[in-house]
């Protein structure tokens, strides 16, 4: 894309409250996610547990066998004491026998619980990676322009593995808790119904600082995640861009200004820990300060002979029970709204529609493929920016088998011309058309097919050669791989590899030169075999060696195929069957390069400025 085009693209300034900064429109999100008072946002996870029923049902098995176990042992141990010492001990070595196959078969529940539990979960969060990811993924430009990368990596990493540890841990520990309090509250029932009822008077004591702090917990966890999610977009756009702040001579500042956001997230989160550690404090000084107090009254009744010992042991062990339960809830409560928050973030991102997407019933493009390309009264301005059309008015037909070259001055709307091709944007008016059908009516995966684009800025993957070759076509042999790559002048490069094409390059092959990573990207073109060729400055990294070379086998390419062309070196597109001169977004210009230059017109201006400095 050129300059003006590119800067076109991204600029949202006139969108409402686009003046706003990422950081501004991420704390207004998190104001607004804090003022929510409930978990609603984890049931989202529903549907996704729901696909693992068998799982989910044995782990909620093994889960209520685990804790009755736990509670049993205050019935054997009450027998123990109250039973095992009769007739001089006689059925003490029973009673103990009953106690360990108690805790034996405890520890075997615990175990498979805590396996089926952590499957389940580990089951469930790898089915949402794979959903939040594809839905990443459908998301048009337009939605990358008003979020940042780094921003869509952390709900993809951050807000996840929160999640995470509330499906495979706290969850478990939660209903674990939740199963052991109501079963040692209906056992203390039996036990004793008066020491009981004075326990349950504490429960609205330990309830209330629940709720009333994990509101505020919630709250400063939103902060803490966004704040920090601020931090790792400022992160991916330095390393991102690692070269242009060595260039510059930045890095004291970008650090500084990194430190500042970490900083600024640790703030949050220590707010939050303060808050957490007020309430988890205040609850256990309730709850064992009113259990003491209720044991005290117990242990009168046994002297008195009302209550035997092992019932007080029993009830001693209940007690602790609910008690550490009702502790570890208000604990777990903490993880729930934090994983609330981190599932409001991803169900955000999930909730996103593309702009683009298919019609319920698309219209499919013509087989065999043609290869026409019709642009008829085209207005196109991109997001933000209404008043500043990339294309206004344009009509343009390529017809089959034609190579058309686009050549302008910068910001004229060239590179948005391939871009409503490719559809990754719809016109405000007019009509785009592949081989005679309207693109807003057919599905944009089956336009894309019948293109193979290879643009200015030639990205490329991690991986090897290969794989990049292929990524144009899963389905291509090395073969077909070693033939593309000889015919677009990258096999020579490629085989003196340590390993040839199967050598890793490294993150966005950033080990080749980028002459060599653009004859890549026309290798991956070349193998993709569609019927449209797009080549957006396909030769500008180039020295004139390889320039030469590599036009030599687009040359043969585009005989075979419907090519357009983005030059600025007017020398690339002298063969063209058109060129077609833009400005402004209209088409000011057609004809051969010898009919521009006799017009005397835009096109001889360039030429001449260009041949001339050449």
């Amino acid at each position: 894309m050129s300059q003006p085009d590119a800067a076109r693209a991204p600029d949202l300034r006139d969108r409402p409250g686009a003046g706003e900064t990422m950081a501004e429109r991420m704390a207004e999100a998190g104001e607004k996610r804090a003022r929510r008072r409930d978990i609603r946002p984890l049931a989202r996870l529903i549907p996704f547990a729901l696909r693992h029923k068998a799982d989910l049902f044995i782990a909620l098995f093994w889960l209520i066998a685990s804790s009755a176990a736990s509670l049993a042992l205050t019935a054997t141990a009450r027998g123990a004491i109250d039973r095992g010492f009769e007739d001089g001990g006689a059925r003490l070595n029973l009673w103990f026998a009953l106690l360990g196959a108690n805790a034996l078969f405890l520890a075997l529940a615990t175990a498979v619980r805590y396996f089926y539990v952590t499957k389940t979960g580990e089951r469930v969060i790898a089915d949402v990676r794979r959903a939040l990811f594809g839905r990443v993924l459908t998301l048009d430009p337009s939605f990358y322009a008003q979020m940042r990368t780094g921003e869509v990596l952390s709900r993809l990493t951050t807000d996840i593995q929160l999640v995470e540890t509330l499906l495979t841990t706290s969850v478990s520990f939660a209903l674990r808790n939740i199963v052991t309090l109501i079963g040692a509250v209906i056992l203390l029932f039996f036990v004793n119904p008066k020491l009981t009822l004075l326990i349950s008077v504490l429960v609205p004591a330990v309830i209330l600082p629940l709720f009333l702090f994990g509101r505020v917990v919630r709250r400063l966890t939103v902060a803490s995640q966004d704040r920090f999610a601020g931090a790792v977009g400022l992160a991916g756009e330095s390393v991102d861009a690692i070269e242009t702040v060595q260039a510059f001579g930045r890095e004291a500042s970008v650090i500084d200004r990194f430190a500042a956001s970490v900083e600024d997230a640790f703030r949050a989160s220590l707010d939050r820990m303060k808050a957490r550690a007020v309430m988890t404090a205040l609850i256990i000084m309730v709850m064992f300060g009113g259990v003491s107090f209720v044991l005290w009254l117990g242990a009168r009744d046994v002297v008195a002979g009302v209550l035997s010992p092992g019932a007080l042991l029993q009830f001693v062990l209940l007690s602790v029970f609910a008690a550490g339960a009702v502790g570890a809830l208000g604990e777990t409560w903490g993880e729930v709204q934090k994983a609330a928050g981190a599932m409001e973030r991803i169900d955000e991102l999930m909730r996103s529609e593309p702009g683009i997407a298919a019609p319920d019933e698309p219209i499919p493009l013509p087989s065999p493929p043609r290869g026409e390309v019709t642009l008829a009264g085209v207005r196109f301005a991109y997001p933000g920016r209404p008043d500043l059309p990339a294309l206004n008015g344009l009509d343009l037909t390529v017809r089959p088998g034609e190579t058309v070259a686009l050549v302008g001055p910068s910001g004229a709307g060239k590179s948005t011309v391939f871009r409503l091709l490719l559809r990754f944007y719809d016109p405000q008016s007019g009509a785009v058309s592949v081989d005679g059908v309207d693109v807003r009516h057919a599905d944009p995966v089956e336009v894309r097919s019948r293109f193979a684009w290879v643009s200015q800025e030639t990205p490329l993957f991690s991986g090897s050669a290969a794989d990049n070759i292929r990524f144009g076509r899963e389905d291509a042999s090395i073969e077909d791989i070693r033939d593309v790559a000889g015919r677009a002048q990258a096999a020579g490069f490629l085989d003196a590899l340590p390993q040839g094409f199967d050598t890793p390059l490294g993150e966005r092959a950033k080990s080749l030169s980028g002459g060599q990573r653009q004859r890549l990207a026309i290798a991956r073109a070349l193998i993709r075999h569609a019927p449209i060729l797009l080549l957006d400055e396909a030769t500008s990294a180039l020295d004139a060696e390889n320039e030469q070379l590599v036009q030599a086998a687009l040359d043969q390419a585009m005989e075979e195929r419907t090519t357009l062309v983005i030059a600025h070196r007017l020398a690339t597109v002298l063969r063209a069957d058109r060129i077609i001169v833009m400005e402004d977004g209209r088409v000011v210009e057609e004809g051969t390069h010898h009919e521009l230059v006799a017009r005397g017109g835009l096109y001889a201006r360039l030429a001449d400025l260009q041949f001339r400095a050449d």
